[in-house]
């Protein structure tokens, strides 16, 4: 028995570390270069720890609940109509984006592969099936079966990585690391918190280790401090290696920064490494978000964890992306601009609101400390509205080609 949930305790640490190390790592360079590697880790470092506060409230929120209870339940149960209804709204937005862009973004490299391996070109109309057919029996499998996929893809992600840190390095330049524009980072804030959005997994590994808190904090704590050792290494390789010109164009143009990086290093070996980080940095996080999309769905609708129950579960967590990735692209890519308000209010502001009234937070330094991750959370939103309506421009307007 310990065995076995000792294998778990490694298995959740690898899943929060699967869906935080996400797409995210592939933007985040370009935004975050304005303001410089020293400011940026900073940054870092204090949405790690915000994020981090909230997940411990957001699993004591859970762990209050008798039985199995996703977002919808902890909302009705905590905080009444109104947080059911704003959970609904904002967790859907969310998920549902994050899973039409990961299909988007991850078909042109399956076509890619594929036409590589075989000669074949897959059909304009067949490739968006590609990861709901090749990991959708996963997801239908559960927590279990998402833990096992995840280990092999985590494997994939970390050997890319070291082939990418394995050649950057000696392209590093101590003097671009000491650019410092610490009002240009505003830009980053919205940018930064989505790259911490591990909470929406919780959930399913309260399940997954029978509710034990000492484990499930020590998961998230490891599985948390993972990333963000990753995400600082990986600042200054990028920071140190592209020059912030060509970050700012990435950044113009929306690209992803292994591709000023691949142009600065110019080796192939180093493309190819830049392919299948991107690649794993996608599957990694897509299986984590659609498996707590597919839990948050059966607890919402209160389906039955039967076959038939799961089948159903699993066509409504795919079925609504892939309709809009082919009728309506635009139409997700939209509420994913606002990507940084809606963690701010489902991941930061909902689990502060939700423990207020708990019994271990009782007392005025711990119900301060909560009314500072309220007025946080809502200073990113903020931030993101501003952002989305052009008035944070002016802070990089000095970096960006005319």
């Amino acid at each position: 028995m310990k065995r076995l949930m000792k294998s778990r305790l490694l298995g959740a640490v690898l899943l929060i570390s699967g869906t935080t190390l996400g797409v995210g790592m592939l933007a985040f360079p370009t935004v975050t270069s304005f303001g410089g590697f020293f400011p940026s880790a900073i940054l870092f470092i204090l949405i790690w720890l915000l994020m981090l506060s909230s997940a411990f409230f957001f699993l004591d929120a859970n762990l209050s609940i008798k039985g199995e209870s996703n977002m919808i339940t902890m909302a009705e149960k905590r905080l009444g109509m109104w947080g059911k209804i704003l959970s609904w709204v904002v967790y859907l937005l969310l998920l549902y984006s994050l899973t039409a862009t990961y299909i988007a973004g991850c078909t042109p490299l399956f076509v890619e592969v594929i036409k590589d391996w075989t000669g074949y070109t897959l059909p304009h109309w067949l490739a968006p099936f590609s990861l709901p057919v090749l990991f959708g029996g996963f997801v239908y499998a559960g927590t279990r079966g998402v833990d096992r996929v995840n280990r092999l893809l985590m494997i994939g992600l970390i050997v890319s990585f070291v082939l990418l840190a394995f050649f950057v390095p000696q392209q590093v330049d101590l003097e671009r690391l000491s650019h410092i524009d610490f009002p240009a980072l505003g830009i980053a804030i919205p940018v930064v918190i989505t790259a911490f959005g591990y909470h929406i997994i919780i959930p399913s590994l309260t399940t997954y280790l029978k509710r034990d808190r000492s484990m499930l904090r020590r998961a998230i704590l490891i599985g948390s401090v993972i990333p963000i050792i990753v995400y600082l290494l990986w600042q200054v390789l990028v920071l140190g290696s592209v020059p912030i010109e060509m970050l700012g164009e990435a950044f113009q143009k929306g690209v992803a920064a292994t591709q000023p990086l691949s142009k600065v290093l110019q080796n192939p070996l180093v493309g190819l490494a830049a392919k299948l980080f991107a690649f794993f940095a996608i599957i990694t996080s897509f299986i984590g978000v659609t498996l707590s999309l597919s839990d948050f769905l059966t607890d919402g609708f209160k389906i039955k964890k039967t076959h038939g129950g799961r089948i159903l579960a699993i066509l409504l967590t795919f079925i609504p992306p892939l309709f809009f990735v082919f009728s309506y692209p635009q139409g997700f890519y939209i509420a994913l601009q606002y990507a940084g308000a809606s963690v701010a209010i489902l991941l930061v502001f909902l689990p502060a609101a939700m423990v207020w009234n708990l019994k271990n937070y009782k007392g005025i330094p711990k119900k301060l400390f909560l009314l500072l991750v309220i007025f946080l959370a809502f200073s990113i939103v903020a931030l993101d509205v501003l952002d989305e309506r052009g008035k944070l421009k002016p802070l990089i307007s000095k970096y960006m080609q005319k």
